[in-house]
């Protein structure tokens, strides 16, 4: 969710756009190595019990399997000539290690055996030194031909936010429960399956970003070597080939799956995948910033593409008289006057006659339940900030960022902006507990440092400049346009666009913009679709949006599914 701009109110709202992302967040990983492989020495996911006898997965119980392989002393005090000569202690390099586990799990009135595995995979230079240990928790199930059984690979944004928002809330087998939109009381919180998990579609993979949750750089390398957006990719790149080879699992179908700043991650990512030749199935994007200078001082476009989120927002609190019956008939209404009249008469500037300037105030005031003397009073362009203070100042209540649903309530009703944020406050204890727990009940995986759920010093020293797939370095990275360019060259990838109604930190109007806009050719068009739902930007906090977003996603699976039999038919 931080940008460097001139003008200061800018630099704020495009720390909040772009940092958006502890959105959402999430936890960490697969299932990593085993003993080392004496002829490659890597260490496998799962535990060689022989050298010929497949990993058994036939236990219905959870049960244990810590492996580790050996230490890695590619550094010595001696090397200096790693990335950059500097004068540091090297990180020790732990070994790469797991703890593997056996569960069951109901999904739509089946029993599913399946394998947890937390662990860590080494990163490692052109010169095979190591840079950075990742943590990652990983859900296969078992007896399943890998070759026909997906993965996906998932994670939060930030930057700096760690995958435990996905891991512990969405689709994995374990979900913690939360009050959305009310605020969650403090422990003991329930952790419990997961009815609406993806596991019976797709193997799964959460990964934490390097400095996040237990990502660290080792060796010489530092923090700074992975903060930033190519940096980022890389990393993630490289994560994904090592996984994909100690798993045995390039010849699955793959997915990627990001929210927040994850779906910037995860369009660009594909595009470098499929530059190392790995050709992706689908990404599926939740919450998304795929244009992150889309909101740069001087343009229209902020006001514009937060209008609808507005709308939508005012709905929901009651703000709109008549109130519409239909949400979404009314969306549909407010976003042609938003691409309509309301961009025209902003593009006009100082041009527009006073006149026309009520006439647009009053539109406005009808659509977001605002005052039409406080609409003209901000130029007929409403900050999202000031919109969360102001909605509900007469109640003495403001807003949340991530989901406007929730109310907070501030030291007094004057301020331009919330103090705080009440949709993360509200729901960051019940994750971060409820990893520790899952980590150590459930996993029987042993943390030994500290679970970073948010690095705030990622976003302060984040590299945002970004080489374009036409070559272009721009000081601020177009998503889209990488997610474009691999759409062409793999014309069966598919994309899949979750967007919440009640998201203040990704307006959906603007994600709708983003996609279709991307110039594609008629051919391809049909490979993006766009979801909605009444939720804010964590869709999978409310029990039925996420039973809706479980049926939206196993039907963009099977259709994928259907693909892959029509091409062995």
């Amino acid at each position: 969710m931080t940008l460097r701009l001139n003008t200061s109110r800018y630099r704020w709202i495009l720390k909040g756009t772009i940092a958006l992302l502890w959105s959402v967040i999430s936890a960490s990983a697969i299932a990593a190595a085993s003993a080392t492989d004496p002829a490659s020495g890597e260490a496998p996911l799962e535990p060689r019990r022989s050298s010929t006898a497949p990993p058994d997965h036939s236990a219905t119980t959870p049960r244990a399997e810590r492996t580790e392989a050996q230490p890695d002393n590619a550094f010595s005090d001696s090397d200096t000539t790693h990335h950059r000569a500097q004068a540091q202690t090297p990180v020790p390099v732990p070994p790469e290690a797991s703890s593997v586990t056996r569960h069951t799990i109901r999904i739509g009135g089946k029993t599913i055996d399946y394998t947890a595995t937390a662990g860590n995979l080494l990163l490692r230079d052109n010169a095979g030194r190591a840079t950075a240990s990742v943590f990652y928790v990983g859900y296969t199930v078992n007896g399943k031909d890998s070759a026909a059984r997906p993965i996906t690979f998932l994670f939060n944004g930030g930057p700096g936010t760690a995958s435990v928002f996905l891991l512990m809330g969405s689709i994995g087998p374990k979900r913690v429960r939360t009050a959305s939109p009310a605020v969650t009381p403090p422990a003991p919180y329930v952790l419990a399956d997961n009815p609406d998990t993806l596991l019976d579609r797709s193997d799964l993979v959460f990964i934490d970003a390097v400095g996040t949750g237990l990502s660290r750089p080792v060796g010489r390398a530092t923090n700074k070597d992975f903060w930033g957006v190519d940096k980022d990719l890389e990393a993630f790149g490289h994560f994904i080939e090592r996984y994909l080879t100690v798993a045995r699992r390039w010849n699955s179908p793959k997915y990627l799956f990001g929210e927040s700043y994850g779906t910037a991650r995860a369009a660009m990512l594909a595009y470098r995948l499929n530059q190392d030749n790995i050709a992706l199935n689908g990404v599926i994007l939740l919450s998304s910033v795929l244009d992150s200078a889309a909101f740069a001082p001087g343009s229209d476009f902020e006001s514009v593409s937060y209008l609808p989120t507005f709308a939508a927002i005012a709905w929901y609190h009651d703000r709109i008289t008549p109130k519409p019956p239909d949400l979404a008939a009314f969306l549909e209404e407010v976003r042609a006057f938003a691409r309509g009249p309301y961009e025209q008469a902003l593009a006009l500037g100082d041009q527009l006659s006073d006149t026309e300037r009520d006439q647009l105030a009053a539109r406005i005031s009808g659509y977001t339940g605002l005052d039409q003397q406080y609409v003209k009073e901000t130029r007929l362009r409403v900050w999202p900030t000031r919109f969360r203070k102001q909605l509900l100042r007469s109640e003495s209540r403001s807003l949340g960022r991530f989901d406007a649903r929730f109310e907070g309530i501030d030291f007094d009703d004057a301020g331009e902006r919330p103090e705080y944020d009440p949709s993360a406050s509200s729901i960051s204890g019940a994750f971060d507990a409820a990893l520790h727990q899952h980590l150590a009940q459930d996993l029987d995986y042993k943390v030994d440092d500290r679970y970073r759920v948010f690095n705030n010093d990622t976003l302060k020293q984040w590299d945002w400049k970004h080489r374009e797939n036409w070559g272009e370095e721009l000081s601020l990275p177009y998503a889209a346009g990488d997610l474009a360019a691999t759409m062409r060259q793999n014309p069966a990838m598919r994309v899949l666009s979750l967007n919440g109604y009640f998201d203040l930190a990704t307006p959906f109007y603007a994600t709708e913009f983003a996609l279709s806009h991307l110039g594609l050719d008629k051919s391809l068009r049909g490979n993006v679709q766009i979801t909605y739902y009444p939720t804010g930007h964590m869709i999978y906090l409310d029990d039925a949006a996420l039973h809706a977003l479980k049926s939206d996603l196993a039907g963009f699976y099977d259709r994928g599914g259907d693909k892959a039999a029509r091409m062995e038919r």
